[in-house]
């Protein structure tokens, strides 16, 4: 992309340039005309009221294409307002739209030729000229014209920092894709390598059941029903813990992880956030135990929605809600108050941005779904809903 090409202008903006220039074409030429009726001449001639005019509006048509051919339209329209003076307004445009490339020899070519253009306009339509005023006709088109020039630098200087900007913008934009991307993939290492213990730990089971069923040739029947059911249980819930981390890497295999929180760790969760200051509370209503993901995946969003507002919003009140049972799911809840005034002027800790991204993450990962958004009173409000299958379905399917 040539980047010399100014970009294409609406219809709007095209138009009334076009008329800014025909208007001070025609302004011009009205007050030359009358110069020109109380001059020596008498009358102005056929050329005045017929060819000036045409030739105005070739040059004012020539100006469409100033911004893809800007030196040669310039060059082009000041030659011919020698003879028009309706077409100075041209004239004065296409100065300054080459005055926008902000090339010095460019500006200073067109420029002389404007101050010339004049000047043999001048001597077209005699009028009654005091002494010395050949300095004033030689002053008026240098002044008119530097007018046009610095107004023309000017709008270039600005779309060359409108381009910069726009240029970072979109720079921005894709570096804040790629680190989203890369919290995602961190997101998912971390769940990975939450998961393998787990993975880890079952199949294992099953391998050492599986060798005593080959190894051992004294078992009862009930005992080798025992073994058999013991693989099957636990192969279908290995399967269960893959289908959940399908497709997710293991960037780092690093040491073993201490074992994952669960539900059963969110009232000791909230037990100690109150005792940091939080004014929270918890009401539960969830019957059962959920399977380890999902009840693990309460945790982190309960973790997350407190670790929030402890840094937005630390004097609200907290109010986080559990509810749900097999077969019905499960519906987590953090809500919080607007903060106050004096705690808004309190420093806050630095955010990454991405704990709700990655909690967005573990969440689909988990077949849930996660909503976050500000409440009418200015509070927010963050709820999940996990899906927590009943296992009576399950074995009988």
């Amino acid at each position: 992309m040539n980047t010399d090409i100014a970009p294409r202008l609406g219809w709007w903006q095209q138009t009334w340039r076009l008329a800014a220039a025909a208007a001070i074409g025609l302004v011009l030429w009205v007050t030359t005309g009358v110069a020109v009726s109380n001059g020596p001449a008498g009358e102005p001639g056929p050329w005045f009221f017929i060819g000036d005019p045409l030739v105005a509006l070739g040059c004012l048509t020539a100006l469409v294409w100033r911004r893809r051919f800007p030196l040669p339209v310039a060059l082009g329209v000041t030659v011919v307002a020698t003879v028009s003076v309706m077409s100075t307004g041209a004239a004065l445009l296409a100065l300054a739209s080459v005055a926008t490339r902000r090339r010095p020899v460019e500006i200073g070519i067109v420029l002389v030729g404007h101050v010339a253009a004049s000047q043999f306009g001048v001597e077209l339509y005699p009028v009654d000229s005091p002494p010395g005023a050949f300095w004033y006709q030689l002053a008026t088109p240098f002044l008119t014209g530097g007018i046009a020039v610095a107004m023309g630098m000017a709008v270039g200087a600005r779309r060359v920092e409108v381009r910069s900007l726009r240029e970072r913008a979109e720079s921005a934009e894709r570096e804040q894709s790629a680190r989203a991307a890369q919290a995602r993939a961190l997101e998912r290492n971390r769940i990975a390598r939450e998961m393998h213990d787990v993975l880890a730990h079952r199949i294992s089971l099953v391998a050492m059941q599986a060798g005593v069923l080959d190894h051992r040739k004294d078992l009862k029947p009930e005992e080798n029903r025992v073994l058999v059911r013991g693989i099957a249980e636990g192969s279908h819930l290995a399967l269960e813990e893959l289908r959940d981390v399908l497709g997710v890497l293991r960037a780092d295999p690093g040491l073993p992880e201490p074992p994952q929180p669960s539900l059963e760790g969110v009232p000791e969760l909230v037990a100690d956030a109150r005792a940091s200051g939080l004014d929270v509370s918890l009401t539960s209503t969830v019957t059962g135990v959920p399977p380890d993901v999902v009840g693990r995946t309460c945790y982190r969003v309960v973790q997350e929605g407190l670790t929030n507002a402890a840094k937005h919003a630390p004097d609200a009140r907290i109010r986080v809600g559990l509810e749900g049972a097999a077969g019905g799911g499960l519906e987590v809840s953090i809500r919080n108050s607007p903060s106050t005034a004096k705690a808004a002027n309190v420093a806050k800790p630095p955010s990454s941005g991405f704990g709700l991204l990655g909690l967005g993450e573990r969440v689909d990962l988990a077949g849930g779904e996660l909503r976050h958004h500000r409440t009418p009173d200015g509070g927010y409000l963050l709820t999940a809903r996990l899906p927590w299958p009943n296992p009576t379905h399950e074995k009988r399917a």
